[in-house]
């Protein structure tokens, strides 16, 4: 899986990061478009070890929900990777709608769907993404969705491995990971999940915290003050505080209004406090909320988007390859 940089047109440049520059591109042989994914290589470090995780971690990820990668191109000052090319990214697409970004209903459920299918792929496979937010997820003019930027991915194992506690983005990250615990599992990527379904109904993060205490505290004011009676052996995570302000659960309702009961039920089964107690990716999708998916002749999800053809704004500039 090592071809030539020369196979590939470099094109515009689409986002630029710490560690990466992503160009579009296109196979010279076929015409399609691509990602390039410019790594420049330090002489003394070597290769990221990201770039190394997120490599491994995608050549063994071969999913309609998962961004493929075709290529991987070494050279000795460079490590080029060539992914599959997306128009967009959740958080662009949100931000090109109207109604302050919020996203009509036959939409929320095509990309809820695909975004349980692709994480339950990866937790089969015991791969942990560990950073879901919008701008990873990246969508195509068909109204496909794909797991993108597998940078923070780990793969997992029995016994549960210890990990860093420094992982997803922190609006989408779940209570456990804020409290400091370090052997947590696949329950991680399904509060992310939980936290982005709420953002697409109402155009705005539900837990939009600026630190990890802040983040915290806006998870409780919301879910609820956890005790040890809520939740088991809370008090043995290493941030856990006694002097929390008690707050009661509130009505998720109240703040994603436009949601109905069914939906409402499979946003309170991820947004669990308790990781033990949130849903898994493959049950969520048996969810009733699914029903038209999960009938003997089954709709694609895309397929029954309303307006399909309608579906993407003016174009857009995906910028989440991971950078």
């Amino acid at each position: 899986m090592s071809g030539s940089s020369s196979q590939y047109q470099q094109l515009e440049k689409l986002g630029e990061g710490t560690y990466a520059t992503v160009y579009k591109g296109r196979n010279r042989a076929t015409g399609e478009l691509v990602a390039l994914k410019q790594i420049n290589l330090d002489s003394e470090e070597g290769t990221p070890s990201t770039a190394i995780r997120e490599i491994s971690l995608m050549k063994e990820l071969k999913h309609v929900n998962v961004m493929s990668l075709y290529d991987v191109i070494h050279t000795e000052n460079r490590l080029n990777l060539v992914f599959e090319y997306m128009d967009t990214d959740l958080k662009k697409y949100m931000d090109s709608r109207g109604d302050h970004g919020a996203l009509d209903y036959a939409t929320i459920k095509s990309f809820m769907y695909q975004l349980l299918q692709g994480i339950a792929f990866c937790h089969d496979n015991r791969v942990l993404h560990r950073d879901l937010k919008p701008q990873n997820l990246l969508i195509n003019n068909k109204g496909q969705l794909k797991l993108g930027d597998f940078g923070l991915a780990r793969a997992f194992g029995i016994p549960v491995n210890t990990f860093s506690n420094e992982v997803v983005t922190l609006w989408y990250r779940a209570p456990d990971v804020l409290l400091g615990s370090r052997t947590y599992s696949t329950s991680i990527d399904m509060w992310s999940a939980g936290c982005i379904m709420a953002e697409m109904y109402t155009g705005r993060p539900l837990f939009p915290g600026t630190t990890n205490e802040d983040q915290l505290l806006k998870i409780f004011r919301l879910m609820g003050t956890p005790s040890e009676r809520t939740w088991l052996n809370i008090t043995q995570l290493p941030h856990y505080r006694t002097n929390y302000p008690v707050y009661p659960p509130q009505d998720l309702h109240a703040i994603v209004r436009q949601i109905d009961p069914l939906g409402l039920d499979l946003l309170n089964s991820m947004l669990q406090l308790q990781p033990e107690s949130r849903v898994s990716a493959r049950d969520a999708l048996k969810h009733p909320w699914f029903a038209e998916y999960n009938t003997p002749a089954r709709q694609d999800p895309v397929d029954m988007m309303l307006h399909p053809s309608n579906l993407m704004g003016p174009p857009q500039i995906p910028s989440s390859y991971g950078m």
